[in-house]
């Protein structure tokens, strides 16, 4: 299945793609201040542009969107990447994410508490709230356990199950 791009979005990468090695540098006439933004965040929420220090370049994602080979040095064989198809039921979580660090705060024995994940992703406690039910329970089916002693802030932990 290829990722369907907008016009802008195709523009961008393509641009990118044969002129700059890849890096994000361009935009569109018509996409100025924070629509530039927006259609970067667009594109990153699509794991189709990487973050590299300050520059945007284009993900391998991007580069298959595209339907075109991937620029740069390759670390890895592309062998690798077709020897068994990718599970589209199967989420993917980026090691250093926020995410991942959300999950290896609510593994620790004694789980994480809501201030403690605040202060890990540097997110508000709606969003980390949202991120648990959604992005942690819904999408990746963990089982997440909320406990409250008195006196003490609830604490939440993964809860994994033998089977």
């Amino acid at each position: 299945m290829t990722t369907q791009l907008t016009a802008t979005q195709q523009a961008i990468l393509a641009h990118a793609y044969q002129h700059t090695a890849g890096k994000i540098e361009w935009f569109p006439e018509n996409i100025k201040g924070g629509a530039r933004q927006k259609v970067l965040d667009g594109l990153f929420n699509r794991a189709l542009i990487t973050k590299s220090a300050s520059d945007w370049l284009i993900a391998a994602e991007g580069y298959d969107a595209l339907g075109v080979p991937r620029k740069g040095a390759v670390n890895a064989p592309t062998a690798d990447t077709t020897d068994a198809p990718a599970n589209p039921t199967t989420p993917r979580t980026r090691e250093n994410s926020k995410q991942a660090q959300m999950i290896e705060l609510l593994k620790r024995p004694d789980g994480a508490t809501l201030n403690q994940m605040v202060e890990a992703t540097g997110w508000q406690a709606h969003t980390v709230r949202g991120a648990m039910a959604g992005a942690l329970k819904k999408k990746l089916s963990l089982n997440i356990a909320s406990e409250k002693t008195d006196g003490q802030e609830r604490k939440y932990s993964i809860i994994t199950t033998t089977v």
